[in-house]
């Protein structure tokens, strides 16, 4: 989840270990048959959907260099990532994965129950969109080495101590391992 090229390169630290890390986890996703549903934070020309009451969304209508971090090749999936023939994108206009998208009629449509979750940033849309999940019931995993955010302190409390709460918290080569015993001999 908005796993786009400028925020990678601003939260993730150093940005290519992430993004082959993550590349890694789609690739095992793939290859085992899971759909893979990219989100990313996108806007219309001018940015009707951003109201300036909104403390976050309005810091990015009134900063013309933050627009641009969701616009072009900034805007875009970083391209270790995809998307690929199948994969799934969802734009969304906040914070949560959830708020005003079609994601829950996809994953309704693919009678999908559980969810594999990562993205940029911890404290922002992995833990809006794992709260909004759980609170709908998914049973859920986070891959932990695959989520960034600036703030290191939330992150680290958000991965060890709220999020277990919620759903199983593993690193991307502890999901691979599972991918791989999973899989048919």
């Amino acid at each position: 989840m908005d796993c786009q090229a400028g925020l990678v390169s601003i939260y993730a630290k150093p940005p290519e270990e992430f993004a082959t890390r993550a590349a890694g986890v789609l690739r095992g996703a793939r290859s085992s048959g899971m759909p893979v549903i990219h989100v990313q934070v996108g806007f219309r020309a001018g940015l009707p959907e951003v109201s300036p009451r909104n403390p976050l969304f309005g810091a990015i209508l009134s900063n013309p260099q933050h627009q641009q971090l969701f616009q072009g090749p900034a805007g875009a999936i970083h391209p270790a990532l995809g998307p690929e023939a199948g994969d799934i994108v969802v734009t969304k206009h906040r914070v949560s994965a959830f708020c005003g998208t079609d994601l829950q009629m996809i994953l309704r449509a693919h009678e999908t129950d559980s969810l594999v979750l990562f993205g940029i940033a911890t404290s922002g849309v992995v833990l809006s969109t794992l709260l909004e999940a759980s609170d709908a019931d998914y049973r859920l995993a986070v891959i932990s080495d695959c989520c960034a955010d600036l703030d290191v302190e939330l992150h680290d409390a958000l991965l060890t101590r709220l999020f277990p709460r919620c759903a199983t918290v593993i690193t991307a080569a502890d999901f691979l391992a599972v991918l791989q015993r999973s899989q048919p001999a």
